[in-house]
């Protein structure tokens, strides 16, 4: 059993998803209603996902639950990119919000890289 409290790609997607929560909540309009609801479950997937991993009972099980964190943090950039395309959320929020989910999501690959060494 992994403690998640102490893996720091996982307190920068906590952090992520309140501040994607914030940015979200500024989101109005009935035609953004499902854009809101698929940013913040992608945020919360990519946290909550890392931590269902922490509970796996091997290395490949693991590695396979951040996996799906890193695909959750492909789909939220997405849902960032859409949400500043589609002008509900400013190109300062999208740059900022994007920047830190990409980093989030390599420094979560480079972890998996390394628990998957670590398992041969």
């Amino acid at each position: 059993m992994r403690d998640y409290n102490r893996l720091e790609f996982w307190r920068r997607a906590h952090a992520q998803v309140i501040a994607i929560g914030d940015v979200a909540r500024r989101i109005r309009g009935r035609d953004f209603a499902s854009l809101r609801s698929q940013l913040i479950r992608s945020s919360e997937s990519v946290a909550a996902t890392i931590v269902e991993g922490c509970g796996a009972s091997s290395d490949k099980e693991f590695a396979r639950f951040l996996e799906m964190s890193i695909k959750s943090g492909a789909e939220t950039e997405y849902h960032l990119r859409s949400g500043c395309d589609r002008r509900a959320i400013s190109y300062d929020d999208w740059r900022r919000l994007a920047v830190e989910t990409i980093e989030i999501r390599k420094m979560t690959y480079v972890y998996r890289k390394k628990v998957l060494e670590d398992d041969k």
